[in-house]
């Protein structure tokens, strides 16, 4: 077995060891856990389905959906299912103490907002928002439903804290469909880059951060890149190998590298042959975690670029942020990215970022594994948001619970300072950098979110002086 598999397999047998002082009472840390989210709910019968059914979902049942879980507590499924499909109770206020426990258990300024969407497999036309659509957890296009969910990432932990479910146009403008499923008449078609800006603009100034990161769904749309830039906004997000980007390092000089006249067009390439032509001196590697023989690694460059997605240029000038790993084959595995982080950003941070992006993936696994998120059978809107909102929250309480297991390891004089290996850009070029703070003052939240706003007129200048 490959090094690095037998380090992983290694780390997961660890983590599934549990010492039995860690069980030392569970039950009343859950009960004292459950008391903010259950005392939002207005009466003592939803409280009690409520306690319930998060309690099912941390059960060990093989399938956590409302009839398991009833049978679970010795119960007839009617009122479960009643209390998460029929009865009208708000979510909102049990997913906004959500948000507020994460801020203050994992809130860091640096920290990383990233949103993903994933798919649930369903068969049928009438649960609310199924159609033919791409899931990502297939792999292809299916029958299913479409979940937009945020993640929290920082050094401390990570956390799914908010959702919402895609609603296609076949379903906003059919008042039919819309009414058999319980749709709220102030819910309108939204696109899915629509519906992340509106989670980032509810929750985006009560979870401290710095980035906001995202696969290629995100970052190929210019226009969801330019909404974040204007919202003064980090982003470091993923784009499809076919993205174009100018090289501005060589902007002014041809192939011969004579300079060029000013009407001189620019020469834009597709980010996978702008890498294929890089000598392999310009890759630079990069720790990206300890492992048991050594530091694990990866191979990294990042260069000023202007790039044209959807067929427009952008109008602000971005890094192209390119990530490659050698398979076990031997073929590289690349990774592009393009961000409007402020000049003379160290590749160290994107690399931070970009790992941090990927621990929303182990979020939704966990959920889906070990909290149900999946497992529901309901077809009402106000069902499904009631199930994930209720999941996302037992999700929670797994991650409390892991957290403290691992606190359990660590001694005073032995664990690292979360501040050990960050960056500071005050240190490394004084400019502004989004999410952290002056040592002497307060700073606004759109201050603190501020990148450098760079001019395209300045291309040649910037070409020479920052590369």
């Amino acid at each position: 077995m490959e090094r690095r598999f037998v380090v992983r397999l290694n780390e997961l047998l660890e983590d599934a060891h549990v010492p039995p002082v860690l069980l030392q009472e569970l039950l009343p840390r859950l009960e004292s856990f459950l008391q903010p989210f259950i005392g939002a709910l207005a009466n003592v019968e939803q409280r009690l389905h409520g306690r319930q059914y998060i309690c099912g979902l941390l059960s060990d049942l093989k399938s956590k959906d409302v009839e398991s879980i009833a049978y679970l507590h010795d119960q007839e499924r009617q009122g479960l299912q009643k209390f998460i499909g029929q009865v009208e109770w708000d979510y909102k206020p049990l997913q906004q103490e959500l948000v507020r426990q994460v801020a203050a258990e994992l809130g860091e300024a640096d920290a990383v907002l990233v949103f993903d969407p994933s798919g649930f497999a369903k068969k049928g036309t009438e649960s609310v928002g199924v159609k033919r659509q791409w899931c990502g957890r297939l792999g292809k296009i299916e029958n299913c439903q479409v979940g937009i969910y945020l993640g929290y990432v920082s050094r401390r932990d990570h956390a799914l804290v908010d959702v919402r479910l895609y609603l296609p146009k076949e379903w906003a403008e059919k008042k039919r469909r819309r009414k058999k499923v319980g749709v709220p008449p102030e819910i309108r078609f939204r696109t899915r880059h629509e519906l992340m800006l509106e989670m980032l603009d509810e929750q985006g100034a009560l979870l401290p951060h710095a980035w906001i990161a995202g696969d290629d769904e995100l970052g190929r749309s210019s226009w969801f890149r330019q909404e974040l830039h204007e919202r003064e906004e980090t982003y470091l997000l993923a784009v499809p190998c076919n993205t174009l980007v100018c090289d501005l390092k060589s902007i002014g000089a041809d192939a011969s590298g004579e300079e060029g006249g000013p009407d001189r067009p620019i020469p834009f390439v597709r980010v996978d042959r702008w890498c294929a032509a890089l000598p392999e001196s310009a890759w630079r590697t990069i720790e990206v975690r300890d492992g048991e023989k050594g530091p694990l690694t990866v191979q990294g460059i990042h260069r000023l670029v202007q790039a044209r997605t959807q067929g427009r240029p952008s109008n602000h000038l971005e890094y192209l942020v390119v990530f490659r790993e050698q398979q076990p084959d031997g073929v590289w595995k690349l990774d592009y990215l393009l961000s409007n982080a402020p000049l003379q950003t160290p590749l160290t941070e994107f690399a931070r970022v970009f790992k941090a992006e990927h621990r929303i993936e182990d979020c939704l696994k966990r959920a889906k594994s070990e909290a149900g998120l999946a497992d529901y059978q309901v077809r009402t809107w106000e069902g499904w948001h009631h199930h994930q909102t209720l999941s996302l929250i037992a999700a929670w309480f797994l991650t409390q619970e892991t957290g403290r297991g691992k606190n359990l390891h660590t001694c005073p004089d032995s664990s690292a300072s979360p501040h050990t290996d960050r960056w500071y850009p005050e240190q490394s070029a004084g400019l502004p950098r989004s999410g952290t703070r002056a040592p002497q003052h307060q700073s606004s939240a759109a201050e603190k979110r501020r990148g450098q706003v760079l001019s395209l007129e300045k291309t040649q200048t910037l070409a020479t002086a920052t590369l």
